[in-house]
């Protein structure tokens, strides 16, 4: 099992601030934002305003029409994720053995708009109005499922829902079946499409949106100012491959996924733990498992997500893992830029952190000015051109979910 290395060999995004991966890149270093007006609902009677919406997004692009139609939001923007991801891996499924090429793709959620039209369909119309295709159109497993179906991976195809965390906890499982031999390849990420008038109203009773209308100061992770979070969508999906497979159908290597660490804080349904315990030890496991010393870690990709509790609680996460080289360890937000992606935030900030391995350098925690007191990390002001050798992503999900994952620059 531990001889078994595990590449990252294709990438695939849909973000507010591009589709695909080269204009996600060049807006990440240019660090442009994707936060503007709702435009999926009428919030004329809503206190929050912004969101992070994937823009000028055509299913069509991805899928034929009547696929399309068989697909809420979240699972086009998985197929739309994985089509890249898997054609920029150069996979011919016609030359691989279709059984041990698998899937795990998550979503925090599944289609709360089709929960919302069906419902409405069901108090006005009766039971007998409510769409035949409500279920697998709502349920969470169908990103996973339509990928699958579409590309033909018929070895394990599992949905792993862990709110926030379900990205990284996707890649994670679909890392260790590799390692353990249950495939070779592995599809894996996670999607989400939310903003609409269920999930807006629903995060805003729960007090965890910003309802800051000034695009520039709304998710500002790590700010004494932070208010809350913002509302994104989209997907992230990446190929995965057990490393000899790659080398030998000569696959371009991106980078090695070294290391997975989960835990459980048991303390709350949505506060993490105050002293941070549970996260660091998701983090002290994801380098333990890479055969790592915590001082090897030089950047992290932060859950960040610019709630007073989570950024100062991270914090003391990153400082009780790290200790005195928490101070040396470079830290950004992604959300700062695009939002909270929730199911699919783990697994793109994943993306993000091998694209950054790749370029050398590491984007800034955009419109961050001034942290508190206990806040005293470097997290990142402006971009930073540096080396990267290994990186550090971090989720922390509802429920206590934590879950981090360890990315290499790829050595022979």
């Amino acid at each position: 099992m531990s001889e078994r290395r595990v590449a990252v060999t294709g990438m695939g995004v849909v973000t507010p601030i591009g589709t695909g991966r080269d204009e996600f890149l060049k807006a990440l270093k240019e660090g442009k934002t994707g936060f503007a007006p709702i435009t999926a609902f009428d919030t004329s009677e809503y206190k929050v305003k912004l969101a992070a919406e994937v823009k000028d997004f055509d299913p069509e692009a991805f899928m034929d029409k009547k696929a399309a139609r068989r697909m809420e939001r979240f699972s086009q923007f998985a197929v739309a994720a994985a089509k890249e991801a898997i054609e920029d891996a150069g996979l011919d499924m016609s030359r691989e053995d279709p059984f041990r090429a698998g899937c795990s793709i998550g979503s925090g959620i599944g289609s709360l708009q089709a929960m919302e039209r069906e419902h409405s369909r069901l108090l006005e119309y009766g039971k007998g109005k409510v769409g035949p295709m409500f279920v697998p159109l709502m349920i969470s497993n169908m990103a996973a499922g339509n990928v699958s179906i579409l590309y033909g991976l018929k070895g394990k195809n599992i949905n792993v829902v862990t709110a926030c965390a379900t990205g990284t906890n996707s890649i994670g499982e679909a890392f260790r079946s590799i390692q353990y031999g249950e495939a070779d390849i592995m599809v894996a990420g996670g999607s989400e499409a939310a903003i609409c008038p269920l999930g807006i109203a629903g995060f805003s009773s729960l007090t965890a949106l910003s309802s800051c209308e000034d695009p520039k100061r709304c998710s500002i992770p790590f700010d004494k100012d932070r208010s809350g979070f913002v509302m994104g969508e989209g997907a992230g999906i990446v190929v995965l491959e057990e490393l000899t497979h790659a080398i030998d159908r000569g696959a371009k290597i991106y980078a090695e996924v070294k290391g997975y660490g989960c835990s459980a804080d048991a303390y709350h349904i949505t506060s993490p733990a105050e002293d941070g315990a549970g996260a660091a030890t998701a983090m002290r496991y994801a380098v333990e498992d890479a055969g790592l010393q915590p001082g090897d870690i030089t950047y992290i990709n932060a859950h960040g997500t610019a709630t007073k509790h989570n950024d100062l609680f991270e914090t003391r996460a990153i400082k009780l893992a790290f200790g005195e080289h928490a101070h040396d360890i470079k830290i950004n937000s992604t959300k700062s830029m695009i939002g909270h992606l929730l199911g699919a935030a783990g697994a793109v900030e994943f993306i993000t952190s091998v694209m950054e391995i790749n370029e050398g350098f590491i984007h800034a925690t955009v419109g961050l000015k001034e942290t508190e007191e206990e806040m005293d990390l470097d997290y990142c002001r402006q971009s930073v051109k540096t080396d990267i050798k290994y990186a550090l992503s971090d989720s922390l999900g509802f429920g206590g979910h934590n879950a981090c994952l360890v990315a290499a620059a790829y050595e022979e």
